[in-house]
């Protein structure tokens, strides 16, 4: 509740309204056995002296409607309350995921994660439920009822009826607490599971290409085995513990009706106050008797909340410094100053890198694969932070701006384009959302892609499928351009962002590219080195080192490792026209 309280607090006066109205319709509650006992005593008289007694009547059902109307007006009021907070909480954890680092998310599993946060803002409707529906009406009605009996009779009805409770509140909760490691194993096979199915879903073709489907349902069937003989202990364990709460209400209720009647049959008690008390007795163990329900039902969902919360309290790795401004990013000058960074502190990856790309120039970063060349552009649009060293635009740290308006000014198209399963104009616009039909028309004019778009049946309206599965490795690189060509941003960064293209789609793209890149500042992260051979500097890495510098022909010259990967590269391609 602690934790629910930040997303209670805006809905504080219906969360009033709803507890006056659950005292209320308690009161009323209260009131009925009352004027039952005054109804049944008035009958009870001589039947010479009989008269209905229609007052009490009229307000035995006023009372009975009085505590209906209340409860609904609980209901009505407290829904909004229920609603808005599991919005809130789920908002909240969606914004959470998406601030944290992507460290974080690249370790993460993706389907158990799902079920978790679907679980967790569930179970805060469920708990909200059961405090405002279950717990605190209970507690009401044991107060009220408590005055009562002790107002009007014995003090042993009152030592009878509440060490009932006392032994009952404290069997469910010994008891429950003991069956609770089941649900946990419920909850981690379920979500284990979860994961499982996802993955194979999501690895659909590996799966088909290997011929493991079987494999697949193996695995998924023997998680789901782990659940069901955890799923099965929680029942039977629920039903011996139901047991034990139906005899202890038993007891108690047989004592306190055997020295009601020995009451009345001294001449102490009235019928009325016979069937006051059974009364009584009812209204306390009625919702009593679901209390082990409640508790378990409580558990399981602060036990399902617990994992949400786990996230919640996730750092980000790369946080806004409190003093963090806006950056100014001028002429989009980058500079990376003596950096140093590692991924793990045992496995360095890049060590005292230096270089600058001035504004509205491009340089091409090239060598082997592991040579840390992806890491610069993570580096630079702050997914991490650099181990030493600086990074720098317009001559400002990144680390002293705040990230929102570091991205802003950063266009990436990756080497690896997920897009949303959405429409083509959704995600070409994705980039800059609100932008007019014709700006999305234009970017995908100049990513090459316009006319492939026009020739589909629904043209921009066409879904693309999860992650875009539905095109080809080139139409989603292509529809990668396109949305960095609208978001129009100061700096570029193409990694490897001509890697899924055929030879022909790639020359027809690179136009494109140098057009989209006149004027921006221009970081090109290549594999192909025809791509790059245009840079106003090509830096070739090994091991996490720039080892050489120059413009194409001057790389070539050297004799070092960019013509090594050069004459490799043209090798390759002569095989291929060849063949």
């Amino acid at each position: 509740m602690k934790s629910l309280a930040p997303f209670l607090w805006e809905y504080r006066g219906r969360v009033a309204l709803s507890v006056a109205a659950l005292v209320l319709a308690k009161i009323a509650n209260v009131g009925v056995p009352l004027v039952l006992k005054e109804i049944v005593d008035a009958l009870d008289r001589d039947p010479s002296l009989l008269v209905l007694p229609l007052a009490l009547l009229l307000a035995y059902g006023a009372l009975r409607l009085t505590s209906s109307l209340f409860n609904e007006l609980r209901d009505s009021v407290f829904a909004r309350v229920r609603h808005g907070a599991m919005r809130k909480v789920s908002i909240r954890v969606l914004e959470h995921l998406h601030r944290l680092s992507l460290r974080y998310h690249l370790e993460r599993k993706t389907g158990g994660i799902s079920r978790d946060i679907e679980r967790g803002t569930r179970s805060v409707s469920s708990l909200l439920n059961y405090m405002v529906f279950s717990i605190l009406p209970t507690l009401v009605e044991v107060a009220l009822i408590a005055g009562i009996l002790l107002g009007k009779y014995s003090v042993w009805f009152a030592v009878i009826t509440f060490g009932s409770v006392i032994v009952y509140v404290y069997a469910t909760f010994r008891i429950t607490e003991w069956r609770m490691k089941y649900r946990v194993q419920m909850n981690a096979s379920d979500s284990r599971a979860n994961t499982q199915a996802i993955d194979s879903l999501i690895n659909y073709e590996t799966v088909k290409y290997f011929g493991n489907e079987r494999h697949e349902l193996t695995r998924y069937n023997s998680t789901l085995e782990e659940w069901e003989d955890a799923a099965v202990k929680s029942q039977t364990s629920l039903s011996a513990l139901n047991i034990g709460q139906s005899a202890i209400i038993a007891v108690g209720v047989t004592l306190i009706m055997i020295l009601a009647s020995r009451g009345v049959v001294a001449g102490e008690l009235t019928l009325g106050d016979l069937v006051l008390i059974n009364a009584f007795l009812l209204q306390l163990f009625i919702p009593l008797n679901f209390l082990g329900i409640v508790y378990s039902q409580l558990k399981h969902a602060i036990a399902d909340m617990q994992l949400m919360f786990d996230v919640l309290e996730q750092h980000p790795e790369i946080e806004d410094r409190p003093d963090a401004i806006a950056l100014d990013v001028g002429q989009g000058e980058v500079r990376f100053d003596r950096v140093g960074f590692a991924y793990d502190p045992q496995r360095p990856i890049l060590h005292d890198v230096s270089l600058v790309i001035p504004a509205g120039h491009k340089v091409a970063v090239v060598g082997p694969s592991g040579a840390g060349k992806s890491t610069l552009a993570r580096l630079l649009f702050r997914f991490y932070d650099v181990t030493s060293g600086h990074i720098l635009v317009n001559g400002q740290d990144v680390r002293a701006v705040t990230q929102e308006s570091l991205r802003a000014a950063i266009g990436v198209v990756p080497q690896d384009t997920v897009l949303f399963n959405d429409t083509l104009e959704y995600n070409i616009a994705y980039a800059r959302p609100g932008a007019a039909r014709e700006e999305i028309e234009r970017a995908a004019m100049a990513a090459n892609i316009h006319d492939f778009i026009m020739s589909l049946p629904q043209g921009y309206d066409t879904v693309v499928g999860e992650r875009g599965l539905k095109l080809s490795g080139g139409e989603k690189q292509r529809v990668a351009i396109a949305r960095v060509i609208l978001k129009n941003p100061k700096i570029l960064v193409f990694d490897e962002a001509t890697s899924s293209l055929d030879s022909h789609s790639e020359q027809a793209i690179m136009e494109s590219l140098r057009s989209a890149a006149e004027n921006h500042t221009t970081l090109a992260i290549a594999h192909r080195l025809s791509t790059i051979i245009d840079a106003d500097q090509i830096l070739v890495m090994e091991q996490g080192r720039i080892v050489e510098r120059g413009r194409h022909q001057d790389l070539l010259s050297q004799h070092g490792l960019y013509k090594r990967l050069w004459e490799l590269q043209q090798q390759e391609e002569e095989a291929q026209a060849a063949v």
